[in-house]
């Protein structure tokens, strides 16, 4: 028998790294469209108070979810307050009721529709995860 018959072989997955590369190219575009679509239903929650009432849609129906729970997160300010108020229950409520939305129109919704639900969810997630493991500000002192 010779040496190099012994000697095990060496493969160099060199592939990986693009396979790394396009995952990370996929989440910048999915919270890119998040972040769009985030926008976009607080754009709608903007027009709705300022009296303009857009039309009935699969996406307003799902901004009647995603504008509380952002700011129930502190993301955006209180419409009562100005200013952002953290409340995690009040947040994971309406993350909650879009996960029953998604539940009960599985099989329902265009391939569009669905994918913006799924992604909407995921970003919430993400966003509610952070937002709990965030420390907590200090407490204003009051003055009397």
């Amino acid at each position: 028998m010779s040496d190099q018959q012994d000697e095990p072989k060496i493969v160099v997955d060199e592939d990986w790294k693009s396979r790394v590369r396009a995952e990370r190219e996929a989440a910048k575009k999915a919270a890119a469209e998040a972040a769009a679509d985030t926008q976009q239903a607080s754009q709608s929650a903007a027009d709705a108070a300022s009296g303009q009432i857009p039309p009935a849609s699969f996406e307003e129906l799902i901004s009647t979810f995603v504008v509380p729970a952002l700011t129930a997160m502190g993301k955006l300010p209180d419409p009562v307050q100005g200013h952002p108020i953290v409340r995690p229950d009040l947040a994971q409520h309406y993350i909650d009721m879009l996960s029953v939305v998604e539940e009960k129109t599985k099989g329902n919704l265009t391939k569009d529709e669905a994918g913006m639900l799924d992604d909407l969810l995921h970003q919430l997630r993400m966003a509610f995860v952070t937002t709990r493991t965030e420390p907590e500000p200090p407490a204003k002192a009051e003055s009397k």
